[in-house]
């Protein structure tokens, strides 16, 4: 693999199965914070990513990190969540959530419009 394409395609860091209990221990933590500063649960609860979604986010920072940290436009964004989809066949659906505009609601969703810069 060349090096241009290493960073496109950073190498798989873990299995899917320690991903996810990655993401779970930290969507744990997210919930234990929110509580202890006396949020409702009720009012929170689904604003919150799934553990597939916080799995591909987490594939995603990588992957922006490895081209140097610069913030992927509308194509490049399509591009790195349908390669996560190719290398993680289980989480295809979370990266389609992602991919569209019905999340827009929430505070953390990673949209890339095209008119961002």
């Amino acid at each position: 693999m060349r090096n241009g394409e290493a960073r496109r395609h950073p190498r798989r860091r873990a299995s899917l199965e320690l991903l996810r209990a990655e993401a779970a221990d930290e969507l744990a933590v997210l919930v234990h914070e929110r509580l202890r500063a006396g949020e409702d649960p009720w009012d929170f609860m689904e604003d919150l990513p799934s553990v597939d979604e916080l799995v591909v986010f987490t594939l995603r920072a990588e992957n922006i990190a490895a081209d140097g940290g610069a913030r992927p436009n509308a194509a490049r964004h399509y591009r790195v969540l349908r390669q996560i989809a190719l290398d993680y066949p289980p989480l295809t659906r979370a990266v389609w959530r992602l991919l569209g505009d019905a999340n827009t609601h929430r505070r953390w969703d990673a949209v890339v419009r095209a008119d961002a810069s």
